[in-house]
């Protein structure tokens, strides 16, 4: 059976509806993608308001939101386990942890950007 799916501007406008709604679910629900949106609120204009290098800026935000995209996989990923089942799997744990793991790397990433940024502030 094929399914109909919408083209042009009407897939466009389900597409941006349903990224809202994904948003607004990690929001109301994942304490982690809060806390993450906080230190990029944070965070942001600090990389705005410091005299590094324009290449320094764009790696110092744009690691700040790949933290966030990480989450929201993440996110993704533990909720289709959990859809399948609550007991315990090798597998779903595995899949839980693998994410949790993503999430851990990103935000090791985002650190190591920023000491580096900051660093060369010092150093001067």
């Amino acid at each position: 059976m094929m399914i109909k799916k919408e083209t042009g501007i009407k897939r466009v406008v389900n597409a941006t509806r349903y990224s809202l709604q994904g948003l607004l679910s990690a929001w109301q629900f994942e304490a982690a993608f809060r806390q993450e949106c906080a230190l990029a609120l944070v965070l942001i204009p600090v990389a705005f308001y410091l005299d590094v290098e324009p290449w320094q800026r764009v790696a110092m935000v744009s690691v700040l939101v790949i933290v966030m995209v990480v989450e929201l996989l993440n996110t993704a990923v533990e909720a289709v386990v959990d859809r399948v089942g609550y007991e315990h799997h090798e597998l779903a744990g595995r899949a839980k942890d693998t994410g949790s793991a993503a999430v851990m790397v990103s935000l090791a990433l985002a650190a190591y950007v920023w000491a580096e940024a900051l660093w060369s502030l010092w150093r001067g």
